[in-house]
């Protein structure tokens, strides 16, 4: 979708969709700030757009229940951000990674079933999901990376996801291929999640990280982040 000038977009709920090829590429990637809670907000904070340009999707519900979309933050009504990019990938981010808000509630389950199952650690799970997506299961990145891990649509179907909205489906899948990415780099932490967020392919392509300052500014703050949530679990 390109971005909109003044357009507005009417469409039963449920019915936006995107059409994206497997991999984002690093350098796409960028991020909008969100505070945690257990359930994402009906009205979001204002957004403060970095210097790199975004598609932004808000969504509201009118009076008959009709959904509407558009690229203007709706005024005087309830709204919900949908599509945004990498919460942790921006270089310029103003986020201070090490005294940011943590999501030590939301999905607490989800994350303990995924990780058991995957063998990964939990703390790792909750930061990865804080750094893609900042815990809002509904988001949808410009290139269609899809929901609280930020699965690309192939990527979710080659994992045997059927709606990659869901959090559990989304959780599972999403810790799934991080185990796998873990298992492929030998237990190197920073190139699973190099590959996690550039693709495997410019992992081996750059024989390390990628020279994305995107990609290396996402792997320093997930590290943080864990690190984080292993202190406060």
């Amino acid at each position: 979708m390109q971005p909109l000038a003044y357009a507005v977009f009417y469409f039963s709920l449920g019915l936006l969709s995107t059409t994206v090829a497997a991999e984002i590429p690093a350098d796409s990637k960028k991020q909008l700030k969100l505070s945690p809670t257990n359930q994402p907000p009906a009205a979001a904070l204002p957004v403060k757009k970095s210097a790199l340009a975004q598609t932004l999707v808000y969504k509201s519900v009118k009076s008959d229940g009709t959904g509407f979309f558009s690229d203007r933050q709706p005024l005087n009504r309830p709204f919900q951000l949908v599509r945004y990019d990498c919460f942790a990938c921006d270089p310029v981010s103003t986020v201070n990674w090490h005294t940011t808000p943590l999501y030590l509630r939301p999905y607490n389950q989800l994350i303990s079933k995924a990780a058991s199952q995957y063998q990964l650690d939990p703390a790792l799970i909750r930061a990865v999901i804080h750094a893609e997506s900042s815990f809002r299961p509904t988001t949808i990145s410009k290139k269609g990376a899809i929901g609280l891990m930020q699965l690309m649509p192939n990527t979710a179907a080659h994992l045997g996801v059927e709606n990659a909205s869901l959090p559990e489906q989304n959780i599972l899948a999403g810790s799934r291929y991080l185990a796998q990415l873990l298992k492929q780099y030998d237990g190197e932490l920073p190139l699973a999640l190099a590959a996690y967020n550039a693709g495997a392919s410019n992992v081996k392509r750059y024989n390390g990280i990628p020279p994305f300052a995107e990609t290396q500014a996402y792997v320093t703050r997930v590290a943080i982040l864990h690190k984080r949530y292993q202190q406060a679990s």
